[in-house]
């Protein structure tokens, strides 16, 4: 009974949770209230103080909804192929569509209105961009150790390009209301990437 009730529990706050990510993506961060969130939920805010003691604890768990989405990612491309430049590619597109399905993600990231007067909150972002770069490394490392990639490219380098590609291109699809190309970006920018990291295979060989 007792895991019953916990696994009730934890549902109710990753639904709070989305509901609040949603509720950033519709009015900003400055939007952001545990009465919106409620009535997202279906609930009255006093209900929802049985699961968040404040709107910074929502926050924080938002940030942990983000964290945990993008190392299962990598856990996911890892399952799929062993080989690394896929792994590399199959990121990059789950990445992007995880972004795609939660605009309100760059305006955690990068708003201000997050770390003001939350120190603790901007090292905890720093720390899940870093863990996920790091991620990045590790799979571009192996990638040179198995002969996939180039020797020569540096790994903590390649794995902020990486994520370059990705994170102004969402940022310019959002404030353009969608007009930017996205599609496009993603056929141009991968092998454009892959060109630049990749063990080049003669023709007569291939």
């Amino acid at each position: 009974m007792m895991s019953a009730r916990k696994t009730d529990t934890q549902q109710r706050q990753e639904q709070i949770t989305q509901a609040a990510l949603d509720l950033i993506n519709d009015q900003g961060v400055s939007g952001l209230s545990i009465a919106g969130i409620a009535r997202r939920v279906g609930i009255v805010p006093s209900a929802l103080y049985r699961h968040f003691a404040s709107k910074d604890a929502v926050l924080d768990a938002v940030l942990d909804l983000i964290q945990q989405r993008l190392l299962d990612n990598v856990a996911h491309v890892r399952e799929q192929t062993q080989d690394p430049l896929q792994q590399l590619k199959r990121l990059f597109t789950r990445h992007i569509a995880m972004l795609n399905e939660n605009r309100a993600i760059p305006h955690v990231v990068f708003s201000d209105a997050v770390y003001n007067g939350q120190p603790d909150r901007k090292a905890k972002v720093a720390q899940i961009i870093t863990t996920y770069l790091k991620e990045v490394e590790f799979i571009i490392e192996s990638g040179r150790q198995d002969g996939t990639l180039r020797k020569e490219v540096v790994p903590a380098t390649s794995s902020v390009m990486f994520l370059g590609m990705i994170m102004p291109a969402v940022v310019l699809w959002n404030v353009s209301e969608g007009n930017f190309d996205m599609t496009a970006h993603i056929n141009t920018a991968w092998p454009a990437y892959e060109r630049s990291i990749a063990v080049q295979i003669p023709k007569e060989a291939s």
